[in-house]
């Protein structure tokens, strides 16, 4: 169950096949020192080949090389630095070629 302490986030994972799935992640309440931590735990993550979500029912272990996009809902403003668009907005909806 979601705590009141924890933050809720979505992750919706787009494979190279064109299937997608998304799971709640829930975490503790950040404050100002952990934040720093929280980036830098980002960044490691995103090099990681394999990501495991404990879910639950199961565990679930997803090959980044099949992934072609993550959306984060809310945002991560968090995230600064190297590599990150702040303030950015979408103009147009990904669209799939037939």
């Amino acid at each position: 169950m979601h705590t009141q302490d924890g933050v809720n986030a979505q992750l919706t994972f787009h494979y190279l096949n064109g299937h997608s799935e998304s799971f709640n992640i829930i975490s503790e309440p950040q404050t100002e020192d952990t934040q720093q931590d929280f980036r830098l735990e980002m960044r490691h993550l995103l090099q990681k080949d394999w990501w495991i979500l404990n879910l639950p029912e199961q565990t679930v272990m997803i090959n980044v090389a099949n992934v072609v996009k993550v959306e984060v809902k809310p945002p991560m403003t968090q995230l600064q630095g190297e590599g990150v668009f702040s303030n950015a907005e979408r103009v147009t909806a990904l669209n799939r070629g037939r």
